[in-house]
């Protein structure tokens, strides 16, 4: 059975966001956990068959967060490869414009608001950290200095 996440360019597409919030401590990143990889992660998820990469985003952080969220622009894509296969996930700066309302569910455990130093820390892509550090304009600090 074909793996219905490959389209016909035989590439895995996914899209989702950077949704940031503004709160006493500043500007803020939703960050999620999803148990069922261990890993923490930016809002994602595939894009559905005929579905811009941009409604797929939406769809992907609200399914996700159950925030009430704005689009900006284009925030830019990671690549990598999921099991040998190549993947494209491409990126929209998103704000919170209302209620946040997370419930956990069968995909992501947990939603948490961090700074950016704290989202470089804690996420678990280099390519989600790396664009993350390229698109807020954050200049990371040498450890040894």
């Amino acid at each position: 059975m074909a793996d219905k996440r490959i389209g016909k360019s035989g590439i895995i597409q996914a899209a989702g966001g950077f949704l940031w919030r503004h709160s006493q401590r500043g500007r803020q990143i939703a960050v999620v956990y999803r148990s069922r990889y261990e890993d923490w992660a930016l809002p994602k998820g595939w894009r559905e068959k005929g579905e811009s990469f941009l409604n797929a985003a939406v769809r992907e952080v609200v399914e996700e967060t159950n925030c009430q969220i704005e689009v900006g622009d284009f925030a830019g894509c990671s690549c990598y490869t999921v099991e040998g296969v190549p993947k494209i996930v491409l990126f929209w700066n998103m704000f919170l414009i209302g209620d946040c309302d997370f419930k956990p569910d069968e995909e992501v455990d947990k939603l948490v608001w961090m700074t950016i130093p704290e989202a470089l820390k804690r996420l678990s892509y280099d390519g989600e950290r790396e664009l993350l550090a390229s698109a807020s304009g954050f200049v990371k600090e040498d450890d040894d200095e």
